[in-house]
């Protein structure tokens, strides 16, 4: 099943899902550990060509996925009236955060004027410095929205856990496999 219906993801809509959050828990732990290279370590400059060409792909895969998520029927939000006005505002959130966070990673890395290279396959141009400090502003920003992302990634995930465990529901089940569920209110 490709599309999403009333009951159950998709498995594109599955695969948009753990491909984002298999990309960002990555690129959350690169960047932890990438600030903490010298000049003398041979990954210095390979890292952030990695960190910077993953987060381009991160951000076409975003585009594509909310895309689909607009053509598509969400599967209807299992919970009371406060856990689905919570989860809707946490995807919210998580989206503009990754926008957020490409866009301030892309003004760190252009504040020099030279494009992001993309794995060697194409450049992504820069627009060059907007504002003084824009480097180490920008890296103050994208540092504490990483923690935020991961923060909020980590609540999602615990949500889940608790609409499986304690809830007996199926909105992680829904998320993991393709089977079609049971009505639940």
């Amino acid at each position: 099943m490709l599309r999403n219906s009333s009951q159950q993801y998709g498995w594109l809509s599955i695969l948009f899902h753990w491909f984002s959050a298999v990309i960002v828990i990555g690129m959350f732990a690169l960047g932890w550990w990438m600030v903490d290279l010298n000049y003398y370590s041979p990954w210095y400059t390979d890292a952030p060509h990695y960190h910077k060409s993953v987060g381009i792909l991160l951000i076409a895969l975003t585009t594509a996925r909310i895309a689909w998520k607009v053509s598509q029927t969400s599967p209807e939000a299992i919970g009371n009236k406060w856990e689905k006005k919570g989860a809707k505002v946490a995807h919210v959130l998580l989206y503009l955060l990754i926008f957020t966070m490409f866009f301030s990673g892309y003004l760190i890395s252009t504040a020099d004027n030279r494009g992001i290279e993309v794995f060697n396959w194409f450049t992504l141009g820069s627009i060059g410095r907007l504002f003084e400090d824009q480097a180490d502003t920008a890296g103050l920003v994208h540092e504490y929205l990483a923690y935020t992302l991961i923060g909020l990634a980590s609540l999602h995930a615990l949500a889940a856990f608790k609409h499986h465990f304690i809830n007996n529901d199926t909105t992680l089940v829904r998320m993991l496999t393709l089977k079609q569920q049971k009505e639940q209110k």
